[in-house]
């Protein structure tokens, strides 16, 4: 736009008139003054935005290709101020909302049958924000939620909003009493103040096990795959000598149970017992070469892939010369306290006869290995 005004040049009405009757023909003295407007939206090679109106009022179809907003962004809000990915809050009570967390890292890490291992993501919350986790097996048709216990429960109460410390801060915690075999999934809404809860955030899945229970033997003079059936044998004993089996009776053990397993030995006469003598060289405790007989079970490895530790229980876990007892009542000989992948032991077998020992060549005992996990 251009703006004209004429410019005064002091000359009087007389004089002017006297100019034209002379034949002056001079341009009138107009001076120009130039103002400029220039508009411009406020754009960029990705978005662009119509209006600066946001806060008092806001406006109406702020679009681009790839996001459009419906309706006033003012300080109330109004219209749907979302979208298939992303939802706008608007106003001073979205402004003071917590953030919504992101999705959480739930996962399986060792097998469980009972439990899932959960980590929250704080989204950007301070420290003093609480969270809330709703859980369910069937896409949130039945929502449930994490209880400050780390069970499951049926509703909410203000003492399951917790602090992303109490729920294990970066190492995260277990959710337990779940069921088997199932899957299982989770969101996270945030609070951090009074009228600050969000939505719940991203859902994240995860899925339980079947209780596992594995268990082998293998008979060989080192650590070494065998096919049954299985024995042992002494070959001749020298009297007043120990004796030890040439080969080992191998162990492999695997749970997931909570509180790891159990294995138990038992044998059926409580010693070596020969038929055709009715004679017993006795099962016992003790170092057999302070014995004039005996017979007895040493411990003598153990090692695990993971979990566990696998361990040597008394008082099977020996050396030299000493021994531990077997008989018709089962009694521990490996165990773990905690769930065991690819547990591995053996044990091996001494013996002792005395010079009154009768001689025969059918002294046997029968030895029977009983696995049990704790679930």
């Amino acid at each position: 736009m251009v703006f004209l005004r004429r410019i005064d040049d002091g000359s009087s009405h007389e004089s002017r008139n006297a100019m034209r009757r002379s034949g002056y023909r001079g341009g009138l003295s107009i001076g120009a003054l130039l103002v400029a407007f220039l508009f411009a939206f406020p754009a960029s090679t990705n978005y662009r935005l119509k209006g600066y109106g946001f806060g008092g009022g806001g406006e109406e179809n702020m679009t681009s290709a790839g996001y459009g907003m419906d309706g006033l962004a003012g300080e109330a809000g109004a219209g749907n101020l979302s979208g298939s990915s992303y939802g706008i809050g608007a106003g001073l009570m979205f402004e003071q909302q917590a953030n919504a967390p992101l999705a959480p890292t739930f996962a399986n890490p060792g097998s469980y049958y009972d439990r899932l291992h959960l980590t929250l993501a704080t989204g950007g919350n301070p420290t003093d924000a609480k969270f809330a986790v709703a859980i369910s097996t069937d896409d949130f048709a039945t929502t449930r939620y994490v209880q400050s216990d780390m069970t499951v429960g049926s509703s909410l109460g203000s003492e399951d909003y917790m602090t992303y410390v109490s729920w294990g801060g970066a190492s995260g915690t277990d959710v337990i009493g779940l069921s088997a075999n199932t899957t299982y999934k989770v969101k996270v809404k945030a609070m951090q103040g009074a009228f600050t809860e969000t939505g719940y955030g991203p859902i994240a899945s995860a899925a339980t096990v079947s209780p596992q229970l594995s268990f082998d033997i293998d008979v060989s003079a080192t650590d070494s795959e065998s096919v049954p059936p299985f024995s042992v044998s002494f070959g001749n004993l020298v009297a007043g000598t120990v004796t030890d089996s040439p080969v080992r009776v191998w162990v492999d053990f695997s749970t997931n149970g909570n509180s790891g397993g159990k294995v138990f030995v038992s044998d059926s006469s409580g010693g070596l017992l020969s038929s055709s003598t009715s004679s017993l060289i006795a099962a016992t405790s003790g170092d057999l070469s302070s014995m004039s007989s005996g017979y007895g079970l040493q411990g003598a490895s153990v090692t695990q892939g993971s979990g566990g530790p696998f361990s040597i229980v008394s008082p099977y876990d020996l050396s030299g010369s000493v021994v531990g007892t077997v008989g018709t009542a089962a009694r521990e000989i490996f165990a773990s306290d905690n769930p065991l992948s690819t547990g591995r032991a053996s044990f091996l077998l001494k013996a002792k006869v005395s010079t009154v020992t009768p001689a025969a060549g059918d002294y046997g005992d029968t030895l029977t290995l009983v696995t049990a996990a704790n679930f």
